[in-house]
C-alpha cells in the first residue's frame, strides 16, 4: 500500500502547471471571507480544463463526469443565489453525472468500510 501511495505522489501528473494554478486558485477562493457562486462556477470550470490534460480518455471521461456530478449537486444545494435550484430545472446529462458521482462516492464509502474490517 505505502508503495502505491508512493507512485502516485511521484507521478508527473502533479507537477503539471496547469495543476498548481488551479491548485491555488481553489485553495485562494476557499480562504476569502465572500461566498461568490460566480467565483465557484470558475473553479469547476477550471477543473474540467485540467481534464483536458489527461493522456487517457477513459480517465478524461471519467474525470470529467465526476466534476459535472460535483458541479450539478452543488448547484442543487446552492442554485444561483444560494437559496437551491428547482430540481426540474437540471437537464438529462448533468443529472445521469449526478447519479454516476453518486455511485462512485458509494462504492468508495463502502471499500472503506471492508478495509476497516481487516
Amino acid at each position: 500500500a505505502i508503495e502505491t501511495v508512493r507512485a502516485i505522489l511521484t507521478h508527473p501528473l502533479l507537477d503539471d502547471p496547469n495543476i498548481d494554478a488551479a491548485s491555488r486558485r481553489l485553495k485562494d477562493h476557499a480562504l476569502q471571507d465572500t461566498n461568490n457562486l460566480w467565483e465557484a462556477r470558475m473553479r469547476t470550470r477550471d477543473l474540467m480544463r485540467i481534464m483536458n490534460c489527461v493522456q487517457c480518455n477513459k480517465c478524461r471521461f471519467h474525470g470529467k463526469i465526476s466534476t459535472l456530478g460535483l458541479s450539478t449537486a452543488l448547484q442543487l444545494t446552492l442554485g444561483n443565489q444560494g437559496t437551491g435550484c428547482d430540481v426540474a430545472k437540471i437537464k438529462r446529462v448533468e443529472l445521469a453525472a449526478l447519479v454516476t458521482t453518486m455511485g462512485k462516492f458509494a462504492s468508495g464509502i463502502e471499500l472503506c468500510y471492508e478495509m476497516q474490517t481487516l
